[in-house]
């Protein structure tokens, strides 16, 4: 076993030191780009309980698949564009959509189990607008963190390089 210099081992940790900084930096993306997607799925969810009058997990579903959608195009674009080369696939988008179906799930479960015990807090009806906005809340924050940890590790993920032989 051959030990390394003092240069090579400051090497090494500069090189996991740039790995830890780049998946900081796609973490910050992805959030900042879930901002805008939050505003999409709050206003779309809000539109569909409260003005249509859809069910909660109806209108959680609808405002999910108009929010994932935008979420694969501006993560593709900026966010993974080394990853994607900046291309829109169906393939990817397909991906995309089922890694994110475990967001969906997060959120859903969240948002419904929460309004509930929010509504139960409060003392409220728990069709209240109140917890429900409150459990939505919630349930954003779970799913951003199952739908970066699906995104970054699985439909993402750095490919190898194939070597022409």
């Amino acid at each position: 076993m051959s030990s390394l210099s003092p240069l090579e081992r400051l090497g090494r940790r500069l090189e996991l030191l740039s790995l830890e900084r780049a998946v900081l930096v796609k973490a910050a993306s992805f959030a900042l780009i879930g901002v805008v997607n939050v505003a999409v799925d709050f206003s779309v969810f809000s539109v569909a309980y409260f003005h249509l009058g859809l069910p909660i997990i109806v209108a959680n579903v609808i405002s999910w698949c108009v929010a994932v959608t935008g979420s694969y195009v501006m993560n593709s674009l900026i966010t993974f564009a080394k990853e994607s080369g900046r291309q829109l696939r169906m393939k990817d988008y397909g991906s995309f959509v089922l890694s994110q179906l475990g967001g969906l799930l997060a959120n859903t479960t969240t948002v419904f189990v929460a309004s509930y015990f929010i509504a139960l807090f409060l003392n409220v009806p728990p069709d209240a607008a109140l917890p429900v906005l409150l459990a939505k809340v919630l349930a954003i924050g779970a799913s951003f963190l199952v739908n970066f940890s699906l995104s970054h590790f699985i439909v993402f993920r750095q490919r190898e390089k194939m070597i022409d032989r």
